[in-house]
């Protein structure tokens, strides 16, 4: 799972939220699928070379929305269902992510119909692989 979550300590985004926020996109575009294992807090603390607490608030944070599950002796998993978030919560991600991606676009100079662009290009290719992950 490793290779589509990475953090970086020079965000302002807390690397919890970071590694919440890698999980979702990962779980939303397909790559990790229902009951796909995740990997133990402590293997990707040492991955990520982070504080295994500061995983494990990430984790418990999806574990909490029912995006991944706890199965006692057996690791984390995936959840068979993950639950589509409530309206007010999709709304609030949308924007945060929205302002970084702008934030991101004006420090680079972007015009608003590049940065648009960018964002429909990389929706197309998410929705494809998704879409190609459930075949």
């Amino acid at each position: 799972m490793s290779r589509g979550l990475f953090v970086d300590p020079s965000d302002a985004v807390p690397l919890w939220k970071q590694i919440e926020e890698n999980v979702r996109r990962l779980v939303a575009s397909g790559a990790l699928k229902p009951g796909a294992t995740v990997p133990s807090v402590r293997d990707l603390a040492r991955e990520l070379s982070i504080n295994p607490a500061t995983v494990a608030k990430g984790y418990q944070r999806l574990v909490d929305a029912g995006i991944l599950a706890v199965k006692r002796g057996e690791g984390t998993f995936v959840a068979d269902k993950p639950p589509a978030p409530a309206r007010g919560e999709r709304d609030r991600e949308l924007d945060a992510g929205a302002t970084r991606y702008a934030s991101l676009a004006l420090t680079l100079g972007a015009s608003s119909e590049e940065a648009v662009e960018h964002v429909k290009r990389r929706l197309g290719v998410l929705r494809r692989k998704k879409e190609g992950a459930a075949e």
